[in-house]
This record gives structure tokens, C-alpha cells and sequence, in this order.
């Protein structure tokens, strides 16, 4: 069983930086996709970036590639998300989820039903 806890998140001004963290526990994330996923008020969950543990693969939202940067640390079990600049529409609650022996394609990783372990989620708030 894997536990999942996000970090990171809080009131942050537009054009700052953000790196919000995600902590596994309870199992080796080997065979693994771990996603971030945010919620906006009002609006349904969308996908952001997807990180394949093994390897290194990584997946992201048009809407922020270029902006946002997924990573992970191996010895730490931890997934990053970060952004050098923050926009007002990044406001939204950010969750990290994981997903077991998923073919590892961006039609997958982006379908939040492929994953099966999810985090409390984090409040990033992005005042302009």
C-alpha cells in the first residue's frame, strides 16, 4: 500500500517560485507513474505533469510545459513539481497520485483513472 503526502503548497505572488513535493511510502515505486494533478475551484481535476520512476520518462499538460518541471529523487522517494514562475491560474489544489504497471504512454498517464494512489492534495494560491 502506498502512502502518498504533498507538501510545498501556500500563498505564493505571481512570477515567484513553487516546488511542491510528494513523499511515498509503504512500497518501492519501481513500476510506477507518479502524476500531479490539480482541481481549480469550480473546475473538474486536470492532469499537469506525470514522472515514469524507472527511467525517467516525463509527461506534461500543454499548458504548462515549458513553465513546469516534474522530477524525482530515487533515495528520497519524493517526486517534485516546480516552476521558476507562478501564474494566478496555477491557483488550485495539487494532488499526487501513483500508478502501478500502466503502459507507460501520454494516453495513460493523463487519465486519472489509471491511477490508483492518491494524495491529501496541497493549496497553492497565486495572488497577482
Amino acid at each position: 500500500q502506498v502512502q502518498l503526502v504533498e507538501s510545498g503548497g501556500g500563498l505564493v505572488q505571481a512570477g515567484g517560485p513553487l516546488r511542491l513535493s510528494c513523499a511515498a511510502s509503504g512500497g518501492t515505486l519501481s513500476n510506477f507513474h507518479v502524476g500531479w494533478f490539480r482541481q481549480a475551484p469550480g473546475k473538474e481535476r486536470e492532469f499537469v505533469a506525470a514522472i515514469r520512476w524507472s527511467g525517467g520518462n516525463t509527461y506534461y499538460e500543454d499548458s504548462v510545459k515549458g513553465r513546469f518541471t516534474i522530477s524525482r529523487d530515487t533515495a528520497k522517494n519524493t517526486v517534485y513539481l516546480q516552476t521558476s514562475s507562478v501564474k494566478p491560474e496555477d491557483t488550485a489544489v495539487y494532488y499526487c497520485a501513483a500508478a502501478a504497471a500502466i503502459y507507460d504512454s501520454g494516453y495513460y498517464v493523463r487519465r486519472s483513472m489509471s491511477y490508483t494512489y492518491w494524495g491529501q492534495g496541497t493549496q497553492v494560491t497565486v495572488s497577482s
